[in-house]
């Protein structure tokens, strides 16, 4: 199986021997190949294409989300020139039907998902089936909707970070301070105003701590206990990483260097304490190698709150001024609204 079209599309997939059947090039009239692998095949045979190169291996790990959206312009810029398009790898499985699936996704944002793009790229070439690493790039991809840049992306930027992270516990350390991403530091999104917003308070000293937009959301699981209750409340907040945790997190921070760039020995694991300096209680504890909830769902790096050590309450939504009573503003006679059942009963006019 040399080189195998994408049914709907003039876009081919296979592996690297695809690049020496001359024949099958021309007759499909290849203009454009993309390679995605980290071999070096002779410059000679691209010396009639265009060349797009993605220097990755078929590793899990390998990022290959940041490739996606150069190589899908050089796609269609070989499609919109009315020639085909070759996308390879070594054996045209894992590494070119990944980029495929993202041209297909970015084509089709709202149609198609990453299983459905595969379903249809594997009509033409069954032996597609891109390595789990790849495929959780692919949904990530989708998640953030296919933007034509994802390195600017606060999704992606959290998923590199959280890549760190996994470095640093896999080798017994806890990250560094200047490759944590602090949320609060960070140009926020404007949220729904459908939404509630939430507000996080200390329950000892009432100091505000957090807020809907720093909260990670985690799907409960169902534990495999029958005598164990599936629908367990959850008893932490997890929240993405806060300037205020870095005295828990980086303890000697402040003291070894009071411009935030120590890069120190940290605990892999410990306690949250509340930022009042006057207060410090309690109020949670972090494990950048995770933790299971009370819900059964883990959360990898986990850095929670305890609920029983917080207040939680849904803030007002408020669209546009409030009326200067609503504020609880006692108004001058004649400024006061007559009730429905006291109009010309002469009350509020005095």
């Amino acid at each position: 199986m040399a080189m195998n079209r994408i049914p709907g599309h003039n876009i081919y997939v296979g592996g690297i021997l695809s690049l020496k059947n001359k024949a099958a090039l021309e007759r499909e009239n290849i203009t454009h190949v993309v390679s995605v692998l980290r071999l070096s095949p002779s410059e000679e045979l691209f010396s009639n294409f265009q060349h797009h190169k993605i220097d990755v291996d078929d590793v899990d790990y390998e990022n290959l989300l940041e490739h996606f959206p150069a190589a899908i312009k050089f796609i269609q810029s070989g499609l919109d020139s009315n020639g085909g398009v070759l996308v390879h790898c070594a054996m045209g499985k894992s590494r070119s039907a990944s980029v495929c699936i993202a041209y297909l996704l970015h084509q089709q944002r709202s149609a198609l998902t990453p299983q459905s793009a595969l379903e249809i790229i594997k009509q033409g070439r069954p032996l597609c089936e891109p390595n789990d690493g790849f495929m959780q790039q692919l949904e990530l991809y989708h998640e953030m909707g296919c933007p034509d840049d994802v390195t600017t992306h606060p999704v992606y930027q959290r998923w590199l970070y959280r890549r760190e992270v996994e470095d640093s516990v896999a080798c017994g350390r806890a990250p560094e301070i200047k490759s944590v991403r602090f949320e609060d530091e960070q140009p926020m999104r404007p949220q729904s105003e459908d939404k509630g917003e939430v507000e996080i308070k200390c329950r000892k000293c009432r100091r505000g701590i957090a807020s809907s937009k720093y909260i990670i959301s985690h799907e409960q699981e169902k534990r495999s206990n029958a005598r164990a209750h599936s629908n367990v409340d959850c008893a932490h907040i997890f929240l993405h990483p806060m300037k205020w945790m870095s005295s828990s997190l980086f303890p000697a921070a402040g003291a070894d260097d009071p411009n935030g760039q120590y890069s120190g020995d940290a605990p892999l694991s410990g306690r949250l304490s509340c930022p009042n300096p006057t207060c410090g209680a309690n109020i949670g504890k972090f494990a950048w190698q995770g933790m299971q909830c009370s819900c059964n769902s883990w959360v990898v790096p986990a850095l929670c709150l305890t609920k029983a050590r917080v207040d939680i309450a849904n803030k007002p939504k408020t669209r546009g001024n409030p009326p200067p009573g609503a504020l609880g503003i006692r108004l001058p006679p004649g400024m006061r609204p007559a009730e429905n059942n006291d109009i010309g009963s002469g009350r509020g006019n005095l």
